[in-house]
């Protein structure tokens, strides 16, 4: 095993080019650089540096070359670790669900913005069906979850209104009979709705295409596999919304709510609340708000329908 302390001495006659000035840089006397080379040779076995003709200085030997790239990685290497294992302001970990709908170019926007503004809180996200992120928050799994859920049903630290619609495939047969639902597993409050609404109508219905991803959803929807309840923010262009013309009547909306487990929040865990709470803003909207996060990793308060959470 190399010994970083001749590593260094080493790096540094190559770079200045000799005993002298190598010895100030790692602030050490001259023989005692001298004698940290020799040292390393032996333990290589191979003369590592040479002096140039008419005093110009030391350069490597090509085993010394070659030894140079390998000095130079491991004294990189051990630097950023040093950084990382001694670095004053430790990382604290925040667990965050978030639901199948945020699993893309939304989820990656959110943590961009945070870890601009709190490069000491590392956001660990799972996502899945709200109902299986309700569980982990319940097992201690995960500290916070954004998931769907029927307006008002039970605290949260924050929500906002979701509104959801009825889509097709553009060339979508709407006259079949039972309906064709392309929908999530069961527990998913999107396939209840679709499918109590279809039962209130006097409508038949059949599962025509499941999947727990909504890439999957979206797919069958506009390959013309099924119809389905979407939020407005996950209609793609290929996508027609059917309304009371079609025989769809609109669904009821459900509501986006960030939640947590019993107990005071941490301040990492307040920083993540805030600033979901701010980025999301009104409606979920999540591009206008980002650029007025406060910097640094303080705590923020948590609010709920004007109500501050400690």
């Amino acid at each position: 095993m190399f010994d970083l302390d001749l590593l260094k001495s080493f790096v540094s006659v190559v770079d200045a080019g000799g005993f002298t000035r190598a010895s100030e840089r790692v602030h050490r006397t001259q023989s005692t650089v001298s004698q940290q080379i020799r040292k390393l040779e032996a333990a290589v076995g191979r003369p590592l540096l040479k002096r140039q003709r008419a005093g110009k200085g030391i350069v490597p030997t090509e085993e010394g070359e070659i030894l140079l790239v390998y000095a130079r990685r491991l004294l990189t290497i051990a630097a950023e670790a040093q950084d990382v294992l001694f670095r004053p302001e430790p990382v604290a970990v925040a667990r965050l669900g978030v639901p199948e709908d945020f699993a893309g170019r939304r989820l990656t926007d959110l943590l961009a913005g945070f870890a601009r503004h709190h490069p000491h809180i590392r956001l660990d996200t799972t996502s899945g069906l709200s109902a299986h992120l309700q569980a982990g928050l319940a097992a201690g799994e995960i500290d916070l979850a954004l998931v769907k859920r029927e307006p008002g049903d039970g605290k949260s630290l924050a929500h906002w209104p979701e509104r959801l619609v009825w889509v097709a495939g553009k060339d979508a047969d709407l006259s079949e009979d039972p309906v064709p639902l392309a929908v999530f597993p069961q527990r998913c409050l999107y396939r209840a709705r679709a499918i109590h609404a279809l039962e209130r109508a006097g409508r038949r219905w059949r599962i025509a295409y499941g999947s727990q991803g909504l890439i999957g959803i979206q797919a069958a929807v506009s390959s013309g596999l099924g119809i389905s309840i979407l939020s407005t923010d996950a209609v793609l262009p290929d996508h027609r919304l059917l309304g009371e013309a079609d025989g769809f009547a609109d669904p009821a909306p459900t509501e986006l709510a960030l939640i947590a487990g019993d107990g005071r929040l941490p301040p990492a865990l307040k920083a993540v609340a805030g600033y979901l709470e701010a980025a999301l803003g009104e409606g979920g909207d999540i591009s206008p708000r980002i650029a007025r996060q406060p910097a640094g990793d303080a705590a923020v308060p948590v609010r709920s329908n004007g109500v501050t959470v400690a």
